[in-house]
């Protein structure tokens, strides 16, 4: 859901894309599509909190990309409706909104939902069972997208409910997730507390464009990402000062999976943080030479090493920066593409000054 806009929507292939959308859906299961398809016809696995809600985003894209307004009324819409009800009433893993402040929560002992999701044997390796922040701006933004087709397809009682379920999640976010002490946002809230770790899942609260924080935030939370998780191949999973932050992918398979989320860059999150950078300070031509600036630096970058053409699933945490993992890595890609076409980005910009 995360590659599909940037390899395919972005290429104008929307109806291999559709295709995509469709079969996902037809293997949907208590509001949930599958996070994996196993080989030889096995059962689906639906241990993810995050698919289904990147599903509404890749809609958006695809319905602004021209795609049919008739998938929505005839296909999605309804689907959309029965995938807000599961995660209301409760659905796999321990997925559920909380009444008290309409969160969602997920996560059950020894799973990991989320796109952190290294586990070593009974090891989970970023527990971050709870209230994730990009779960949580997934949640609002699938909220605020039911509410705007709604009432496209002229159903304005519903299209008012899902606008009010989206404010009652905007103002937990912002009461909730607001760390005043750093100027950014915890990264989950806890079942013992919020976890105050500076991770660039928080990017998503403002890469996501659904006005989930006033401007003044959005511009301290890009900042703390920038200071912090930027380097010239992507995020950092964890800042470098974190205790737990390892600096190198490498060692045996258990090593491995422990530095996988622990500071490891992706560069995947690249796309993203320009999407915030512009949200945050507008689109103006000092914003789009510096993004364009970072992508061309990522692109360089990927060029030295690792597969032809492509770019890789992750980097080190710190210099030299090799390429780890995939060496040819789908949403490594496919972010980059997507953030290049929407924004024009161009290295004649990158060159130039502003």
């Amino acid at each position: 859901m995360i590659s599909l806009p940037g390899l395919l929507i972005t290429s104008g292939r929307l109806e291999e894309a559709r295709q995509i959308l469709e079969g996902f859906l037809e293997h949907m299961n208590q509001g949930i599509v599958p996070n994996r398809f196993p080989d030889a016809g096995e059962t689906p696995e639906y241990n993810t909190a995050d698919a289904t809600l990147w599903m509404f985003q890749a809609v958006r894209q695809w319905l602004q990309a021209g795609g049919s307004r008739d998938f929505l009324r005839d296909v999605f819409y309804g689907k959309g409706k029965e995938i807000v009800e599961w995660h209301r009433r409760g659905t796999w893993y321990g997925i559920r909104v909380d009444e008290s402040d309409r969160l969602l929560s997920a996560g059950t002992p020894g799973t990991q939902l989320t796109w952190m999701d290294a586990k070593v044997g009974d090891w989970v390796v970023t527990p971050r069972h709870g209230k994730p922040v990009e779960i949580n701006a997934l949640w609002h933004g699938a909220l605020c997208l039911m509410a705007e087709w709604a009432s496209d397809l002229g159903k304005d009682a519903e299209a008012a409910d899902f606008s009010a379920q989206a404010e009652q999640v905007r103002e937990s976010f912002r009461a909730k997730f607001w760390n005043s002490e750093r100027g950014c946002l915890f990264d989950v809230l806890g079942h013992d507390g919020p976890i105050a770790k500076c991770r660039p899942n928080q990017i998503f609260a403002v890469s996501l464009r659904h006005g989930l924080l006033d401007n003044v935030q959005e511009r301290a939370v890009v900042l703390m990402v920038e200071k912090e998780l930027l380097t010239p191949v992507g995020l950092r999973t964890l800042e470098t000062s974190d205790p737990e932050y390892k600096a190198h992918y490498q060692g045996s398979p258990w090593e491995r999976d422990g530095a996988y989320h622990q500071g490891t860059v992706w560069p995947w999150l690249m796309g993203p943080f320009v999407d915030a950078y512009i949200a945050a300070f507008g689109e103006t031509p000092f914003t789009r030479a510096h993004c364009s600036r970072l992508v061309a630096g990522l692109e360089d970058e990927a060029a030295k090493g690792g597969c032809l053409d492509s770019i890789a699933e992750i980097y080190d945490g710190d210099a030299p920066r090799l390429p780890r993992g995939c060496p040819a890595q789908a949403w490594s890609v496919a972010e980059v593409a997507r953030v290049k076409a929407r924004y024009a980005l161009g290295r004649h910009e990158a060159a130039g000054s502003v």
